[in-house]
């Protein structure tokens, strides 16, 4: 009963927020009472951060995944399928993250903690990979490009710098990942993109 209250909390608080959402409106979800939620969890925030953690590592398994670690895969290649998932995540409205940054500030910090090291370790890696490949040039400073990697990523999804009725999320991450890729990018890594770009508009 837990895991399921916990995966129906977790979709209501992406759909409508973390603050909107009630424990009236999970108990009513779930055809069950609020007597029976609190068996489980305490009280609203602890079903708030047990939601956080269980949203973060669906998404961490589903990025792990993509990078396959053990597979020989190819870093440009990651970056796009990585790419097409988060925007899958970004189209959900944005007042669960301003609830809970807003209402909820410690999980949120918490939670940003987790981010920043799942962001920058896995740029981390996949730019190590790619020099291995010869795909990235040997002179990058990986620790400031996977930082500047996360803080560009976090922009894109302030409104106040890409206003979602003036830019497009699609084209700005895929205009972004461009710029970050050509800009480490060796004459193999571009011969490389422009390959897979032709491959993906002959699908398209």
């Amino acid at each position: 009963m837990k895991n399921k209250i916990l995966q129906t909390a977790s979709q209501l608080f992406l759909s409508l927020g973390f603050k909107s959402v009630t424990m009236d409106d999970i108990a009513e979800k779930m055809a069950i009472s609020k007597k029976t939620i609190y068996e489980s969890f305490q009280s609203k925030t602890a079903l708030v951060k047990a939601s956080t953690h269980f949203i973060f590592e669906q998404i961490s398994r589903k990025i792990d995944s993509i990078c396959c670690k053990d597979c020989d895969v190819n870093p440009i290649h990651t970056l796009f399928h990585i790419n097409d998932f988060l925007l899958i995540q970004l189209k959900v409205n944005n007042a669960p993250e301003f609830q809970l940054y807003k209402y909820y500030p410690s999980i949120a910090a918490s939670l940003t903690e987790k981010k920043f090291k799942l962001i920058t370790e896995g740029i981390t890696e996949n730019l190590e990979n790619g020099i291995e490949k010869g795909l990235y040039r040997k002179d990058i400073n990986i620790a400031i490009i996977a930082r500047l990697y996360y803080s560009t990523m976090n922009a894109i999804k302030t409104t106040d710098i890409f206003p979602i009725d003036t830019y497009k999320m699609s084209e700005v991450m895929h205009i972004f990942l461009l710029y970050h890729i050509r800009a480490i990018a060796t004459e193999k890594g571009l011969q490389e993109l422009e390959s897979y770009l032709k491959e993906q508009n002959k699908i398209a």
